[in-house]
């Protein structure tokens, strides 16, 4: 376990910029169910220059890949170099691991399974990934690192960080692929109140539910949209996105999703799966 400052430019929060599911290819017109990946990502990225909201650093929670290539790493390293904020990954079940990590971590980008420390505040980031599945589970080695790092600082307000969903979207085509083990998280999570929220992705959707006193968000992908409460595989009309987070020293979190606007990247809606 690796542990970093976590930056904070302003005096009373932490703004974190979240972006995830970018299935990225080594082709550079690369599309997934009809739409160009790397198009939509650098549309993320142009818009979220024009908000010219601050943000302290880049979290990116998972599938980064879509093919396992190194170009497709590359590809997103490059598309965040415009931003000096270090960047901080984790791997979704379609990353594969070797070579993702030929290429980062980068000057930007830092290693996965790692904590983020501020002075009111810790950011813990988990390795959620089952090589060969979709589905997601946390190894023993993972909770414990959990357990330690919330025992190790009480006093600092926590957000945890892992690729898939830690309880049911309401879909059931997708809650199929979601953490397995889902009752090991929470049973470290119950241990320790000062955890506020769990950030994932890995369902293309924007989630914001509280579940047994935690805060569970999970974000919009940088391309296909999965349809919210369905119960077979459909994608959904709304654009790609991306999500902030301010965590405020007293441990309130604010949070928005925002989408790309203007045309929509339209996906094929007539697909069964992916």
């Amino acid at each position: 376990m690796q542990t970093y400052t976590l930056p904070q430019q302003g005096p009373d929060k932490v703004v974190l910029l979240q972006i995830t599911d970018t299935h990225l290819f080594d082709d550079i017109s690369g599309s997934l169910l009809g739409i160009e990946t790397k198009k939509s990502f650098h549309a993320v990225l142009d818009a979220v220059d024009d908000a010219a909201r601050p943000f302290d650093a880049i979290v990116a929670t998972g599938d980064i890949s879509q093919d396992h290539s190194e170009n497709s790493y590359q590809r997103f390293a490059d598309g965040i170099s415009r931003w000096k904020q270090p960047c901080f990954w984790l791997p979704g079940n379609h990353d594969y691991q070797p070579t993702m990590r030929s290429v980062l971590p980068s000057q930007q980008i830092k290693p996965c399974e790692q904590v983020l420390a501020g002075d009111h505040w810790q950011v813990i980031l988990l390795d959620s990934q089952v090589p060969g599945v979709p589905h997601g589970a946390l190894s023993s080695t993972q909770l414990e690192m959990l357990d330690s790092a919330l025992s190790t600082h009480p006093e600092r307000h926590a957000l945890v960080l892992l690729h898939h969903h830690p309880l049911e979207a309401g879909s059931y085509w997708l809650d199929q692929h979601q953490l397995h083990n889902n009752e090991a998280l929470w049973y470290v999570l119950d241990q320790h109140p000062q955890v506020k929220a769990v950030l994932c992705g890995h369902i293309h959707q924007e989630l914001d539910r509280m579940y047994r006193n935690v805060r569970v968000l999970a974000t919009p992908s940088t391309c296909i949209q999965f349809l919210p409460d369905s119960n077979d595989f459909a994608l959904d009309q709304v654009n790609p996105g991306w999500r902030y987070l301010e965590l405020y020293n007293n441990g309130d979190i604010c949070t928005q999703v925002s989408r790309v606007q203007g045309p929509q990247f339209a996906p094929q809606f007539d697909a069964a799966g992916y």
